[in-house]
């Protein structure tokens, strides 16, 4: 039937939420959240690769941002551009979390499956 999702088994949790749930959480509030669930979860492999793109992902776009705001001309540039595309990042990363998507940033996606 059209409209109707396939409900993907993505395993168990050792936290007892559905994967598909702890993985759109653990990017909600970026890198922090990532921490928290790539911590607590220790058996669910695709709840652990979502936390730690969440880390690289959300952690580098912090230390960009911290060394764009120092910067006296670039940085008045580079702040929006940057918020801009870290909320549309943001919002795709939980969707595919959520969607049940093992879904792979460029370079990132690949060193977060490394580091499971």
């Amino acid at each position: 039937m059209k409209g109707d999702v396939m409900e993907k088994d993505l395993g168990k949790t050792s936290t007892g939420i559905q994967p598909n749930v702890a993985a759109l959480l653990s990017y909600l509030m970026g890198f922090i959240t990532g921490i928290i669930f790539f911590l607590i979860e220790k058996d669910n492999k695709f709840v652990r690769f979502h936390a730690m793109q969440s880390i690289i992902t959300f952690g580098s776009i912090f230390v960009l941002q911290l060394f764009a705001a120092y910067m006296p001309f670039i940085g008045v540039i580079l702040m929006p551009i940057l918020s801009v595309g870290c909320l549309v990042l943001w919002i795709i990363c939980m969707i595919k979390a959520y969607q049940g998507e093992t879904f792979k940033l460029p370079v990132v996606g690949d060193i977060a499956e490394q580091k499971m």
